[in-house]
């Protein structure tokens, strides 16, 4: 049978339709029905390959992620497979190349490069795609820092041959939308893309930073909340570079004069990892910078993020309300959103309808109803608020207190019976109270609303690997009594010769009891509040870092930095 009849016989195809079909390629008669088919929009590639599979005797295989050959690939080149959308396998014995259109592929050529015969599959074109990306830079293939000796690139605009580039397409400093595609498809661009990543997450990095200058395109990472330069690049890798990253994230790679935001996922080691993509023009070039989210790795809670054990009792009994607003103050990169997620983790039970709104959603977790914040289409946190408080939640967690509307809706949810999460942008947390009371809500219903406001830190650790004492006289006197020992780092291979490797939180409760109710009541400024919450003995942001200090966790340069 031919492959439209058998998709007509199986029910994915209408007789009227295959016999449109069949008109087009009489004007078309080099053009496969298949082909002719699949422009219609009549079916996809996973009932086409299911039909051919039939009519041809050759398998059909998907989900072979397992039985990729990686020990094959790079017996042929990596534009090879590329060109041919094609991957090898290795399943009960036998090769296999799995491709989106196994006819055509140059089976001798491929036999000799992998010196040994091959059995031809269908695979579906994104599969292949993936795998190919992912497997492309394998952990065997790790570089040292900063050696990407190996990475050669042509400079935009030029062609193999010294010939001009094409005219056709949307000409972009020189280059054509095309040729900028060609450019971001090469293998030394996806090699040097994909070993900036994969460079990141060994070392742990939170986000990449390609940043282009006059003579250079720099390469940071930010690590443990500091930004460090990696390495350099020449200033015309810089087009194809991010290019290719647009690739990725499904950008428009002609459009460089507005900023876009996008997203990819890869996958290191067998784990996915989400990547979200914003790109800015500056004067130099258009910059990128790509947000690392490792959903593996994300195993935090509340034990194992500074607390210590007075905090953490109060941390839970808090968390174990049943109606009230917890709020979290801390400038942006202090660590809000990981002691959120990790308390909506402690409260995540069966009985419980948890609803969070973010902007955006950075980590899923099992059992919670997430949902991204859009105000360029009018889902703003207010408008998306108003919409959820009819869903019948439990618990609500609305990612930052932004305006009046927002903070009207949240502290009326949390006096209505509902317990309520959210964040706010100052510097401590007694300041959380008056900022409230600036963007017009009520003393009263402060008072009557919010249990308790936490600010919070994250200060880098000292790096085991070199950490030492500090001689006693360069401890200063003023901070510290004499015969105290304190640490530091210093600096070796594992910590980047910075002192520090990973990061803990310090935190400062601000507990609202009856006399700080009635301050509020009486518009007190946020120095009052704080004054009487130090007489009950209130541990601040930093009587917390220097407690860490004299634990021999950090530093007091660390604690200065984030705390002053």
């Amino acid at each position: 049978m031919k492959i439209g009849e058998i998709l007509v016989s199986r029910g994915l195809l209408a007789q009227a339709v295959l016999e449109k079909a069949l008109s087009v390629q009489k004007e078309k008669p080099q053009q496969r029905i298949s082909e002719i088919l699949m422009e219609m929009g009549a079916f996809g590639e996973e009932e086409l390959f299911s039909g051919l599979s039939e009519q041809l005797g050759i398998p059909f295989k998907k989900n072979f992620q397992a039985f990729f050959a990686s020990d094959l690939v790079g017996l042929i080149s990596f534009d090879s497979w590329q060109r041919w959308k094609a991957v090898p396998i290795r399943e009960e014995g036998k090769i296999f190349v799995v491709s989106a259109d196994p006819l055509r592929l140059p089976r001798l050529e491929i036999e000799e490069g992998l010196k040994s015969s091959v059995n031809l599959a269908f695979g579906l074109t994104p599969e292949i795609i993936e795998l190919l990306e992912r497997n492309y830079w394998r952990p065997s293939q790790k570089k040292a820092r900063g050696d990407i000796s190996s990475v050669t690139l042509e400079a935009p605009g030029v062609v193999a041959g010294g010939s001009d580039p094409p005219t056709t397409g949307v000409v972009v400093n020189g280059s054509t939308r095309e040729n900028l595609l060609d450019l971001a498809n090469k293998a030394p661009v996806i090699r040097m893309v994909n070993q900036a990543i994969f460079q990141a997450l060994q070392q742990g990095a939170s986000d990449i930073h390609l940043q282009p200058q006059e003579n250079e395109f720099r390469v940071r990472y930010r690590i443990d909340g500091v930004l460090h330069d990696m390495f350099k690049l020449p200033a015309a890798m810089q087009p194809a570079v991010i290019s290719r990253i647009k690739i990725l994230s499904g950008l428009n790679i002609a459009e460089r004069r507005l900023p876009q935001d996008g997203r990819t996922t890869v996958h290191l080691e067998g784990r996915p990892i989400d990547i979200r993509v914003s790109i800015l023009p500056t004067y130099w070039g258009e910059a990128a910078v790509l947000r690392l989210l490792d959903q593996a790795s994300f195993l935090f809670s509340l034990p194992t993020l500074g607390f210590y054990t007075d905090e953490l009792e109060l941390m839970e009994k808090f968390i174990s309300s049943d109606h009230g607003i917890i709020l979290l103050t801390g400038p942006t990169g202090s660590g809000k959103t990981t002691t959120l997620y990790a308390a909506l983790q402690k409260i995540n039970l069966p009985g419980r309808n948890i609803i969070t709104l973010e902007d955006p959603v950075e980590y899923q977790i099992p059992g919670l109803s997430q949902i991204q914040v859009n105000s360029i289409i009018g889902l703003s946190f207010a408008a998306a608020l108003r919409s959820v408080l009819r869903h019948d939640p439990d618990v609500l967690m609305v990612g930052e207190i932004r305006d009046r509307e927002t903070a009207d809706m949240a502290i009326q949810a949390s006096l209505t019976g509902h317990l309520v999460f959210s964040t706010l942008h100052t510097n401590d947390a007694a300041s959380a109270v008056t900022r409230l009371m600036e963007v017009g809500i009520e003393p009263y219903l402060i008072s009557s609303s919010v249990l308790a406001v936490i600010a919070q830190r994250l200060v880098r650790l000292i790096c085991n690997y070199c950490k030492e004492p500090v001689p006693a006289s360069e401890i200063p006197v003023a901070s510290f009594p004499p015969g105290t020992t304190i640490f530091r780092g210093r600096g070796c291979e594992h910590c980047f010769q910075t002192g520090y490797r990973g990061r803990t939180g310090i935190f400062e409760f601000f507990i609202l009891d009856d006399v700080i109710r009635r301050q509020i009541l009486e518009k007190k400024p946020s120095q009052e509040l704080k004054e009487h919450m130090n007489k009950k003995g209130m541990r601040t942001l930093r009587a917390s870092g220097e407690k860490k200090i004299l634990e021999g966790l950090t530093t007091l340069e660390e604690v200065l930095r984030v705390t002053s």
